[in-house]
């Protein structure tokens, strides 16, 4: 990856960041939903690891309150 298509990706991946702590933490919204996907197809990461790096649980996981 070259240094310009490096920082292309860190700033769209930040932007997705921003973007979900700035909505209400609701999970299942469509506009939640849809940030939430487009982080997991950028970074390779699932729902349930960026739900925790936003504090939030995983109520998809049994044993989550």
């Amino acid at each position: 990856m070259t240094h310009s298509t490096q920082a292309d990706w860190l700033r769209r991946r930040n932007a997705l960041w921003q973007r979900l702590r700035a909505l209400p933490p609701t999970p299942g919204t469509p506009e939640f939903e849809a940030t939430a996907a487009e982080l997991a197809a950028l970074t390779g990461w699932d729902r349930a690891r960026i739900l925790a790096g936003l504090g939030l649980p995983d109520s998809d996981r049994p044993g989550v309150p």
